[in-house]
């Protein structure tokens, strides 16, 4: 039976841009967002969002469900934070009335209870239930979580993305298959000869309208969203999960992209999570490992401390709308908040404050007006014209 849910975002940790321009369960860790993971996992019908007042007016406009506030919702509801990408186990045995908690934060993971009560504890009350805590990382609170919280993502993804999908085909002749487990096709997507898919590692799923050109290599565990389009000899690896209308080429491994991204030249790109609406010139190639093999450290926010990642392999966090010029190096951690442009011959490295333009002659602000043309002009190109709240949203960013 469907279980309405509440997915909520309490705005804590310091997740820059992966939260900037949207609330963060919509933010996309696996090859679906952790509110699509959800739903599909447990069978749930979202009731409702409730998000951080400087995203209500963009979270309107993408929502489907009413956002803060629970008019309409009644009974019994799973309450959801949006933090949590991967539903722990405890939750499947989670009793009416119940309440399951991070134990070294104190956070609430996610709640079953009455719609009474799951208001009340978004106005953080404290109605009376049965608490539980489990142990380990769950919730999300750095930018480099989203490489932390990726394979497990890709996982419980792909089982529910490899039954529902209704129509399929065979890939073509010319199409070399290695492993097993046949990849998963849309019946709208369009895979060239020579096209080389190893399931060995895992599945691999091609959604609706996907094009793979010839020469492309795919690797599983490994999505290739809707819309989206691999270009000739790319070698997309292992744990990466390309989200809709990308252009995609070169190498590319454990690496997820929240979509309308373009990575449409040769060069390397391992172990990161990129927003919407970035492009990466020609040649642009990122470190994902460092020569001592020792844990990347990295900073989350302009002016934080350097903190461990727990991470040996991890490349970049590239926010919305970065942008990198023509044989940009990236190295091993950095962190590149929404709208920062770099054109500075010298590498991308540690944590790059939003809307920075770079260029040889210095760091300085991006000029609101002419970012604001070029977004304009790249999402143009994909024909989607931002929204009035999408705009004031980008402007509040570049005064905050």
């Amino acid at each position: 039976m469907t279980q309405p849910a509440v997915f909520f975002d309490d705005g804590k940790g310091r997740l820059g841009p992966l939260r900037d321009l949207r609330p963060i369960f919509a933010c996309r860790v696996g090859a679906l967002t952790t509110v699509e993971r959800w739903s599909a996992q447990f069978d749930l019908a979202v009731a409702a969002w409730f998000v951080p007042e400087e995203l209500e007016n963009v979270a309107r406009v993408t929502a489907t469900v009413p956002v803060n506030t629970m008019e309409g919702v009644s009974g019994r509801v799973m309450l959801i934070n949006g933090r949590c990408p991967v539903a722990p186990a405890d939750v499947v045995s989670l009793a009416a009335g119940s309440v399951l908690i991070e134990a070294a934060t104190g956070d609430l993971i996610a709640a079953h209870v009455d719609a009474s009560d799951a208001e009340a504890i978004l106005r953080n009350e404290e109605p009376t239930l049965k608490e539980s805590a489990v142990g380990g990382l769950y919730l999300m609170s750095k930018p480099w979580h989203a490489r932390t919280f990726r394979d497990r993502a890709i996982d419980a993804d792909l089982q529910p993305l490899m039954t529902d999908l209704q129509r399929l085909i065979e890939p073509p002749a010319g199409v070399t298959l290695i492993g097993e487990a046949p990849p998963r096709v849309a019946e709208s997507a369009k895979i060239y000869p020579s096209v080389i898919i190893n399931s060995e590692s895992g599945r691999v799923f091609i959604d609706e309208d996907a094009v793979i050109r010839p020469g492309a290599i795919l690797t599983g565990p490994c999505y290739i969203g809707r819309g989206s389009t691999v270009l000739e000899q790319a070698h997309i690896k292992a744990n990466t999960a390309i989200g809709p209308v990308c252009k995609i080429a070169g190498e590319v491994g454990g690496t997820v992209i929240q979509g309308y991204t373009n990575k449409a030249h040769d060069g390397h790109l391992g172990d990161s999570w990129l927003g919407e609406w970035v492009n990466l010139g020609a040649g642009t190639t990122n470190s994902n490992l460092l020569n001592t093999y020792g844990e990347v450290t990295a900073v989350a926010v302009p002016g934080a401390s350097r903190e461990k990642t727990g991470e040996t392999f991890f490349g970049c966090v590239l926010g919305d709308h970065v942008k990198t010029a023509i044989g940009t190096q990236i190295m091993t951690g950095t962190v590149a908040h929404t709208g920062a442009m770099w054109a500075d011959p010298a590498p991308m490295s540690g944590c790059i404050d939003r809307f920075t333009w770079a260029s040889s002659k210095g760091h300085r602000a991006f000029r609101m007006d002419k970012f604001e043309e070029v977004m304009r002009a790249a999402m143009g190109r994909r024909k989607v014209e931002p929204s009035g709240a999408y705009v004031e949203r980008v402007r509040s960013l570049s005064t905050g």
